[in-house]
């Protein structure tokens, strides 16, 4: 592992977002909304994650920028981040085929929108913050520098922690006593023990 190779991991892991994600956002686009909490506060923590998880690195993958922040390249944690990323893409896969025309990459309820409880649902609420979980990690590990690498955990995590408890009010709104059960028994974002050994 060198550091070229770390780097084009990382846009490897960035372009294959892409590619999953570009198919599911026509295919939504032509389900319409029904329920939004768009609005400035989603703006700016979107641009915040934006920030973290896409306008450092590359800058940093592209430019070396910031120069001041590098560190000594360590093979093994870049190792261990490919593997992270590999990690992250499969389960960004698994979440879009899971949701279907339900994906929204903001807190929409689309008309005939379902709550989705099955594939990778069955063991997590959020799947998709926890891919998003994994690519932060995964890019902290791959580039040595002091800010574009934990620049992914900390915009995304800002995102995260503002966000997520609307998301799962809005859907304890639309869909009640039927996703208060769902919360019993799933977690969040990490697949409760049980649920992995004996899943319903």
């Amino acid at each position: 592992m060198t550091p070229a190779i770390a780097k084009a991991i990382y846009v490897i892991l960035a372009i294959g977002w892409y590619v999953i994600r570009i198919p599911h956002e026509r295919r939504a686009r032509r389900t319409p909304v029904s329920r939004s909490a768009r609005g400035i506060r989603e703006r700016v923590l979107l641009s915040i994650s934006l920030t973290g998880l896409g306008i450092l690195p590359f800058a940093y993958v592209a430019f070396g920028f910031p120069r001041f922040a590098k560190y000594t390249f360590q093979p093994s944690l870049a190792w261990a981040g490919a593997v992270v990323a590999a990690a992250a893409l499969l389960l960004f896969y698994l979440t879009h085929r899971a949701l279907g025309r339900n994906w929204s990459v903001s807190l929409d309820l689309r008309e005939s929108h379902k709550l989705v409880t099955s594939g990778i649902y069955t063991y997590v609420r959020h799947p998709m913050y926890s891919a998003f979980w994994l690519w932060a990690i995964a890019q902290a590990l791959l580039l040595p520098n002091w800010i574009a690498g934990p620049a992914g955990l900390i915009g995304f995590g800002t995102l995260y922690f503002f966000r997520v408890g609307e998301e799962e009010k809005l859907m304890s709104e639309a869909f009640g006593d039927q996703y208060r059960d769902y919360i019993d028994r799933t977690g969040r974002v990490i697949p409760r023990v049980g649920k992995v050994l004996s899943p319903r």
